[in-house]
């Protein structure tokens, strides 16, 4: 009983205002019934009809949230996500980082939709592989960053920093989020409270660096954590649990990361992804979003003078050599 009231506690510090949003999780009772009020926005749908998974649908509680918008999770690789997304009032359709084109197709073709945009937010071929092929069968128009302009496969729509983008009257905010590597960006919409991080954010971690450095890791995660806390965070991944027991590891007494990663395990367990994740959540959690606090510098050994980037690079380091 009292793990339960931990996680009923935590749930509480979590719990989503928005009147309308029903939860339809099948993980009604004990220890995930606790923590899938963490969750109660956006409304989270899993399905067994093939791969995808209807993650998502917004309802509207004002002008600025998107009454129309769909995203739809399609599992690729071994351990990545592809995003669909779906305008009901236009039927315009765009997919986020797909690394190969037969799962996309296959949930495409489930719904009987054609593909519009292909949006990709770093160069890897594990989020761009699938880019020709479905850009070949569709006629969808690729969009990156103008960074990456040379390593993008197919790329027609190349964005910097600060611009906005409009997919099918949904705007979409541009954001640089350097660190993995150089090029890359996120996309936010904002009236949908979702993010698409690719491999900057995840939950419970961060994307390890490749490209850039500790210092522009750092600020990319500081914008990604200045949105709304409400904010659904869709990343590139399926680490969470295996992040979750780093996360543990060097902050083992903090009750609302042993309460998600209860709840981790539990979904995991039942084969279930654990995205999207809420900006609110992470910034409980998260330690790559935690480096000023000093239990995880205690533990790691990190001065309590070492400024924000140097605790990170530690962070990192031993996220790196952890061995789950």
């Amino acid at each position: 009983m009292q793990a339960i009231s931990k996680i009923s506690s935590a749930a509480s510090l979590f719990r989503c205002s928005r009147p309308c949003v029903r939860q339809q999780l099948s993980l009604r009772k004990g220890l995930a019934f606790g923590v899938t009020k963490l969750f109660s926005s956006p409304l989270k749908t899993f399905c067994n009809t093939g791969r995808s998974v209807h993650v998502s649908r917004f309802c509207s509680t004002g002008s600025n949230i998107s009454s129309s918008l769909q995203f739809e999770l399609v599992p690729c690789l071994a351990d990545n996500y592809a995003y669909i997304l779906h305008d009901e009032d236009t039927g315009t359709v765009g997919v986020v980082d797909p690394s190969e084109s037969l799962p996309v197709i296959n949930a495409l073709k489930k719904n009987g939709r054609n593909l519009t945009y292909i949006l990709n937010t770093h160069h890897h071929y594990d989020h761009t592989g699938g880019n020709l092929e479905l850009k070949d069968k569709y006629g969808a128009k690729v969009v990156g960053s103008a960074v990456d302009r040379k390593r993008i496969p197919g790329i027609d729509i190349a964005l910097r920093d600060g611009d906005k983008w409009e997919f099918s009257g949904h705007e979409v905010h541009v954001m640089e989020t350097p660190g993995h590597t150089i090029g890359h960006i996120s996309f936010y919409f904002p009236g949908a409270r979702a993010v698409f991080t690719g491999d900057t954010l995840f939950s419970l971690s961060c994307g390890k660096l490749f490209e850039g450095t500790p210092e522009q890791m750092l600020a990319s995660l500081q914008r990604i954590a200045a949105l709304p806390d409400d904010t659904s965070i869709y990343c590139g991944h399926e680490y969470t649990l295996s992040n979750s027991k780093f996360a543990l590891s060097i902050e083992p007494t903090n009750d609302v990361l042993q309460s998600y990663a209860a709840y981790v395990a539990e979904l995991r367990d039942k084969k279930l992804p654990t995205i999207p994740t809420t900006l609110k959540m992470e910034k409980a959690c998260n330690p790559f979003l935690r480096t000023g606090n000093m239990d995880i510098r205690r533990v790691l050994g990190i001065p309590e003078t070492a400024d924000e980037a140097e605790a990170l690079s530690v962070i990192r380091k031993a996220k790196d050599n952890f061995k789950s």
